[in-house]
């Protein structure tokens, strides 16, 4: 959490895997490359800028201009989408503003999405904080304002690509791997007046599922970190003061 504002830095950056080798297969001395170069970074950094060259210009406007739409939209009209989960359904902040779909990869799951919020048609900014899922991908576009807070407290500005994605470990898989990986801070700045749109995909465990280290990733020079617990119940925890307040609400719920 942040005690007072840091500067991001200048001199660092995120390391960037590119995913558009037409080799890049399972069994490949290539796929063998990348796979070992993401476990550096996700156990470095936590992070890393996944590159494609199928990300088309015409793709990422399309996208982001529906989402102008979609934000444009009156505020009852965006309060249809509800859920009783946290950080799910529409989110809203004097800053920014959230609307989540579950299941977004099932046809049936965003067609209910687009009937709340349109049932006449057819079928600073965000403070440093982990993430409490999985993984999580993101993707800015035109204006920046991302920011990744390294091991030794550098905070790393992301800029914005027409073809990458940033993927990030969240609290959930750090503490399935017994902390093999890195969970990192990061955070919104916002610096100018021009509005800025992000989407993301947030992997999250299902429903009743214990989140516990496999006993081959414990050992004598890796003894267990966390205790077996369920997603929503530490989502439910970092809702509360003590979750909020805590420098890190994983181990403040979860830790031996």
């Amino acid at each position: 959490m942040d005690s007072d504002f840091v500067p991001p830095s200048v001199s660092f950056q995120l390391p960037v895997i590119d995913f558009s080798d037409q080799n890049l297969k399972p069994g490949s001395s290539k796929w063998d490359e990348v796979t070992a170069d993401v476990l550096k970074a996700l156990e470095d950094y936590g992070c890393f800028e996944a590159s494609f060259d199928k990300l088309s210009v015409e793709l990422n406007r399309s996208v982001f201009e529906a989402m102008e739409d979609l934000f444009e939209l009156p505020i009852p009209t965006k309060q249809r989408n509800v859920s009783s989960k946290p950080f799910h359904g529409y989110l809203c902040h004097n800053l920014y503003e959230s609307l989540g779909i579950n299941d977004a990869n099932v046809l049936e799951k965003v067609n209910d999405f687009t009937q709340q919020l349109w049932p006449d048609h057819g079928n600073k900014s965000l403070r440093s904080h982990t993430d409490k899922n999985i993984i999580t991908i993101l993707h800015q576009y035109q204006v920046d304002g991302l920011e990744v807070k390294t091991k030794d407290d550098k905070w790393i500005k992301v800029k914005p690509s027409q073809d990458s994605v940033l993927v990030m470990v969240g609290d959930s898989l750090c503490a399935l791997l017994n902390g093999r990986l890195h969970s990192p801070y990061h955070r919104v700045i916002m610096t100018g007046k021009k509005t800025r749109y992000s989407t993301g995909l947030f992997s999250i465990p299902k429903t009743g599922v214990i989140i516990d280290s496999p006993e081959e990733l414990v050992d004598k020079e890796h003894p267990r970190i966390f205790k077996p617990f369920e997603y929503t119940d530490f989502l439910h925890f970092f809702q509360t003061e003590a979750g909020r307040i805590a420098q890190s609400a994983l181990h403040a719920f979860a830790a031996f």
